[in-house]
């Protein structure tokens, strides 16, 4: 039986992988498909491909591009989530910041350079009209229990992740949501190895085949906003929003996507340069 690792976040937006492998339906096919959960988010998992640690990553479409830009020897072969991620720019609750406004210049907590938290800060930056240089200053906190730490104890300000999965952080009080920040692409997109696409296409075609059956009839699980809510302790109302706002996909980005990823992020000197959507993607 082939083994394969996959990563992605212990999120709900990937429950529809958890279901298929309680379902026994890689196994069935003659893959052993391991699950791996990274908290760190996105800067993690493109180490994880970099190491070979995964084979396949289900991962932020900003992230993974500038590091493919940067030298990662893999490449998108789908989207997966094709809505975009809604940020939610959080501050402690004690903090006296109280708009997007009296955040500029203050320091924004990262889970690493190259994630998701810290590109969308400069998204945010940008639609703010901030100064990039003066009024971004950043604090590496690995995760979101690095997050709580940080904020409460006042080694950074603010902090940008997913805004459903912190709501109980706001609902308990921790955290204190002041704004969102929508990214403007799609959010989630399949990233394989090199390597594992050369030797194993396959095992890969199979793959995508079952999450895709999954995910074009998630919504229609039955209880499955149950199933959301009680998995990743959140509120019924919370996830039957997040549903209603979120739509999956089962297509190769496209170059126009593409485009526009490389073109906010080199207006932003996040990337070095730009690169042809070939080199970016790959059509299984």
């Amino acid at each position: 039986m082939k083994k394969v690792n996959i990563g992605g976040v212990p999120e709900h937006f990937n429950l529809a992988w958890y279901l298929t492998l309680k379902n026994g339906e890689y196994k069935e096919k003659g893959i052993n498909l391991r699950w791996h959960d990274y908290y760190g988010g996105t800067g993690a998992m493109c180490k994880g491909l970099r190491s070979g640690d995964i084979d396949i990553a289900v991962i932020l479409t900003e992230g993974i591009i500038k590091d493919i830009i940067d030298g990662n020897p893999s490449r998108i072969v789908q989207t997966f989530v094709q809505s975009p991620l809604i940020w939610g720019i959080h501050v402690a609750a004690s903090s006296n910041f109280k708009t997007i406004d009296d955040i500029k210049g203050t320091r924004a907590a990262i889970s690493r350079y190259g994630s998701g938290s810290h590109l969308m800060a400069y998204i945010n930056a940008k639609n703010q009209d901030w100064d990039l240089d003066k009024d971004l200053n950043f604090e590496v906190i690995k995760n979101l229990d690095g997050a709580v730490k940080g904020l409460t104890e006042g080694d950074a300000d603010y902090f940008m992740w997913e805004k459903f999965t912190t709501k109980p952080l706001v609902d308990d009080g921790t955290f204190r949501k002041i704004g969102n920040c929508p990214s403007p692409w799609p959010c989630f997109v399949i990233a394989v190895r090199n390597e594992f696409i050369e030797n194993n296409v396959d095992d890969l075609t199979t793959i995508l085949d079952i999450i895709n059956q999954t995910t074009s009839e998630f919504k229609s699980i039955p209880s499955i906003d149950k199933t959301i809510a009680n998995r990743y302790e959140q509120q019924l109302e919370d996830v039957q929003e997040w549903l209603s706002l979120t739509e999956w996909s089962q297509e190769l980005i496209d170059k126009k996507t593409i485009n526009n990823v490389q073109n906010q992020l080199f207006n932003l000197d996040i990337i070095p340069k730009k690169v042809d959507y070939k080199d970016l993607i790959h059509k299984v």
